[in-house]
């Protein structure tokens, strides 16, 4: 497996692979955002519609391609627009898709993000994620800090509140 980041035409390039990708992992039950069934087009807008934000560097998504160059993981970086808050960003939208699971791609993606963050001077990585969820498993093994559970927070794919745990990850200062 390569990793790539996508600028913003990459993005729009990669679009309808990258909307396979979520539609997939959606319809698996992994809790992103959205609800089953989602329809390909519904993420391919999604998808579309992230590549302003990577143009103006308030997004930062990395692909997995397999070895005939399809996207089958990413994840990104949101990084705030507060002046006080540029120490800090937010891990969004871990996906693998169920073809590729279970050969540490999660694990790998993961560990491209907190790299590029570190690199990008961030010293502080938080997400949340469905409680109980294969993922959370995922983030402790990494290291990952549970800061606590909000109660029904959000609607799994199939439409039952279910918690949320919040996670963050103190990364080392670059060296300067």
């Amino acid at each position: 497996m390569t990793t790539v980041r996508l600028g913003a035409d990459q993005l729009r390039e990669r679009a309808a692979e990258l909307a396979d990708l979520l539609a997939d992992t959606v319809n698996a039950g992994a809790s992103v955002g959205f609800l089953a069934p989602f329809a390909r087009e519904h993420a391919l807008d999604w998808w579309r519609g992230r590549a302003d934000a990577v143009a103006a560097g308030q997004l930062a998504v990395w692909a997995a391609l397999d070895g005939t160059g399809r996207a089958v993981g990413t994840v990104g970086l949101a990084f705030p627009e507060k002046p006080n808050s540029r120490h800090r960003a937010e891990l969004v939208k871990l996906m693998v898709h169920r073809q590729a699971r279970g050969q540490g791609l999660g694990r790998g993606l993961l560990a491209v993000a907190e790299e590029a963050a570190a690199a990008h001077g961030i010293t502080l990585l938080h997400l949340d994620t469905e409680t109980d969820s294969p993922a959370e498993h995922l983030y402790r093994a990494a290291g990952w800090t549970r800061a606590g559970v909000i109660p029904d927070y959000a609607l799994d794919p199939y439409g039952t509140l279910r918690p949320t745990t919040l996670y963050f990850k103190r990364l080392a200062a670059p060296a300067r």
